[in-house]
């Protein structure tokens, strides 16, 4: 006798539960049961789950019949005239959808051609196992599992256009690519997606050592290809503030804080502040410098404090850019809150170039940070005078197997060279072998190596150098936003220790770890500066 569960109550039991299921799906594909139902055998615990709750993820998949899938090729050309649509397969039972518990008792054949009499579903296109931001890398059924889950994410991570009305939003910490581009080596998923949605720049990679400032995976960069826009992002940042009412009907001040009020810094802090308070547009703002000049009144005030010389004496509580921050003021807007209150909204927008540090990364999940930037006339050159804009170290290959990184490069080059776009696609991309007539009837060689000469001192290489173009993103992770350190700054009152965090002006702690380092180093003077700092 099995148990059954309906959406996981016990309701009952049977005695062959093998039929019983059986039973169950010949209802549901006769339409006699709701096709929202589900059902699975679970062997090794002799139950029997049927599910018809919400929150299921479901997948579509072809129906086999006794070794052949009831999809058809009449069927297909119905689809293609419009005289079908998907609904019609679905509502003759010609494809129906499965949850993960249901796929367990199931024997799915990835192509028409791997079907035998034992299997029961057939997938209706190989990519389909995969999401649709792992379908946007290319060649991604060339790559480990691992490797692909790290590309896919790294991808939600670029800089780029997120919306095409970003010039009115005012989102916080956004970064924005100037010079997006479209990738030579494409999937069928980004023209569904949309070729506005790319996040990266086509970029010449040559795959060789430099000097160990690419050791492991950290990329090297050309300076002129900065110098051409390569990389080049604006990140926004809004600063959002209200004049707020108290009770006794005070309320705030937005105006040029005068020099009596309590916590007034220096007069340069405010200098770009307008007649209203508000700095003006297009300003050049550091850290500490004042956006929106504010006062507020004193608080907790008994009633016989509201008349003294206390009740006078109002707060700096002025709006500043951050202290690890610097910009441009952007737009300015002057709104109500839903309680009636004055809203300023001041966009901050800071130019970024390239800088050591910063994180880059390619669609096959092969990131890094940038190691090293070195001017073009240094940078390797091939016998046609190409320059690569990256030189990526071949060790990262080695150590995360992404054959895919490589078949981009070929594939871009073909691209590139031959002036067309290369279709990427999972499971029906251009072959390896196409790909290799192409670029020998250009010239190359088949294997994408190239003869390159030192551009320090014009000698060739002893070796061939594999190189080729590819599609690089540029990443939020920015080295400007994540350094932290200072000399002199804020202590704690009660330990006279430098405060902790960046937004409080902070240093790194030095704490128990860090000193025995110092003692295996017999660096004792070091060791009394920095313990004996607080006195």
């Amino acid at each position: 006798m099995a148990d059954v569960f309906f959406d996981g109550q016990l309701v009952g039991t049977v005695s062959k539960p093998k039929e019983f299921v059986a039973g169950i799906k010949n209802a549901r594909r006769n339409g006699t049961l709701n096709s929202q139902l589900n059902v699975r055998f679970d062997d090794a615990k002799n139950t029997i789950n049927i599910m018809l709750c919400e929150d299921r993820v479901r997948r579509p998949l072809i129906i086999v019949e006794n070794g052949v899938p009831l999809l058809r090729q009449e069927h297909i050309d119905k689809l293609t005239l419009g005289e079908l649509k998907w609904s019609d397969l679905v509502e003759k039972h010609i494809i129906e959808y499965l949850d993960t518990a249901e796929e367990e008792n199931t024997l799915i054949a990835m192509t028409a051609k791997d079907i035998t009499k034992n299997h029961t579903h057939l997938e209706i296109d190989p990519s389909t196992i995969l999401g649709i931001s792992a379908v946007l890398v290319p060649y991604c059924n060339f790559s480990p599992s691992s490797r692909l889950l790290r590309g896919q994410k790294t991808q939600k991570q670029g800089t780029s256009f997120y919306a095409l009305n970003y010039p009115v939003r005012t989102d916080t910490n956004i970064d924005t690519l100037h010079h997006p581009q479209k990738p030579i080596v494409n999937t069928f998923m980004q023209d569904i997606a949309g070729q506005e949605k790319a996040a990266g720049q086509n970029v010449v990679v040559a795959v060789m050592n430099y000097e160990g400032y690419n050791i492991e995976c950290a990329i090297i960069i050309n300076r002129q290809s900065m110098e051409r826009c390569f990389g080049r992002s604006t990140h926004y940042r809004p600063y959002i503030t209200e004049r707020r009412r108290y009770y006794g009907g005070q309320v705030d001040n937005i105006s040029v804080p005068d020099k009596d009020v309590q916590g007034y810094t220096t007069e340069e802090d405010y200098g770009l502040l307008s007649e209203d308070g508000i700095v003006y547009r297009e300003a050049e703002l550091n850290g500490g410098e004042v956006l929106v000049g504010r006062t507020s009144p004193p608080r907790f005030l008994s009633k016989l404090g509201t008349f003294s010389t206390a009740a006078n004496i109002r707060k700096d509580t002025s709006i500043r850019v951050r202290h690890s921050e610097k910009g441009l003021a952007g737009d300015i807007l002057l709104t109500e809150n839903k309680e009636g209150n004055l809203l300023i909204k001041v966009k901050m927008r800071d130019p970024r170039n390239i800088e050591v540090g910063d994180k880059f990364s390619s669609r096959s999940g092969q990131k890094g940070v940038v190691g090293l930037i070195v001017d073009g006339k240094d940078m390797p050159f091939s016998e046609s005078g190409v320059v690569p804009d990256i030189i990526f170290s071949p060790n990262g290959l080695i150590k995360r197997m992404t054959l895919n990184y490589l078949f981009e490069l070929l594939g871009g080059k073909v691209g590139a060279l031959d002036g067309r776009f290369i279709d990427g696609s999972p499971f029906a991309s251009e072959d390896l072998e196409s790909l290799q007539k192409s670029i020998k009837s250009l010239g190359y060689r088949d294997d994408g190596t190239e003869t390159l000469y030192d551009g320090r001192t014009g000698r060739k290489y002893k070796t061939r150098i594999f190189i080729g173009n590819t599609y690089y993103l540029r990443l939020y992770h920015q080295v400007r936003d994540k350094i932290q350190g200072r000399a002199r700054g804020p202590v704690q009152l009660l330990t006279r220790q430098p405060t902790q965090g960046k937004a409080k002006e902070g240093g790194t702690r030095f704490g128990e770890m860090e000193k025995e380092t110092l003692v295996g180093h017999g660096t004792s003077l070091l060791l009394k500066e920095r313990f004996d700092s607080d006195k």
